[in-house]
């Protein structure tokens, strides 16, 4: 039986995979042509409107492993585009996607409830973006709802991430290439990957031992910090819970 921080290593990567799958899909490209977006305009302003209408800076504050130019590149590339209606849209291309690649999975509706609560119990403080998707309005539909639950979950992780790579003194970059990662929307990627997608100029360094072996501390932080997310399921619904991310050919 799963305690609450095995539970939240455990599920990490089908979360980060699934919950976060939506912003590389055909949907997002859709509306990017739609609205005559750039990718990352569509991506700054949907996910990040949920702070308001605000400065580059308060983006780049919670989007903390991305290059500040191009966040403010993209951010301010994006302003043709409401951010109330941005939210609405990224929302939505969230639900689609999930309807299309988990309609045919039957655990969704349990999933949506085991989650549910996780969500709504989870402490906010230092997690803005997890504060305003929580506060976006949830799809009745199982396959919808489980994936934008999902989604949160996401961005409760990953702000929490964020906030203790900071306090290990890692610069973002260093953070990014001193790890392999298995919670992306790639599935298991590598450090260079996932700074090249960033948009992080390259060459890049090669991290040395001690930022290495920070990062390690790093994960191991975090998955403290979101262990008390999942203190709200009993043993055995966090065991349905790790059983249920387990898709196999749901997709």
């Amino acid at each position: 039986m799963a305690d609450p921080r095995t539970t939240a290593r455990q599920v990490k990567a089908a979360i980060g995979q699934y919950g976060g799958g939506f912003m590389i899909s055909r949907e997002a490209k859709a509306v990017c042509e739609e609205y005559g977006l750039g990718a990352r305009e569509l991506y700054f302003r949907g996910r990040c409107g949920v702070l308001g209408e605000c400065d580059a800076d308060v983006v780049n504050s919670v989007v903390v492993f991305f290059p500040p130019d191009h966040v403010e590149q993209s951010w301010n590339g994006g302003r043709k585009l409401p951010v109330e209606q941005a939210v609405e849209l990224y929302a939505e291309i969230c639900r689609a996607w999930g309807r299309r690649k988990l309609g045919g999975y039957d655990g969704c509706a349990r999933l949506a409830e085991l989650l549910q609560p996780v969500v709504e119990a989870a402490p906010c403080a230092g997690v803005p973006l997890f504060a305003g998707w929580r506060a976006v309005p949830l799809p009745d539909d199982p396959p919808a709802r489980a994936v934008q639950l999902m989604h949160v979950v996401r961005e409760l992780r990953g702000g929490l991430h964020a906030n203790a790579v900071i306090a290990a003194g890692l610069h973002p970059l260093e953070a990014t290439l001193a790890s392999g990662h298995d919670a992306t929307p790639f599935g298991a990627t590598t450090g260079e990957m996932i700074a090249r997608f960033f948009q992080w100029p390259e060459p890049y360094a090669t991290p040395g031992p001690d930022v290495v072996a920070r990062r390690a501390a790093v994960e191991e932080t975090t998955d403290d910090l979101m262990a008390p997310a999942f203190s709200v399921l009993d043993s055995s619904e966090t065991d349905e819970l790790i059983g249920l991310l387990r898709f196999g050919d749901a997709r």
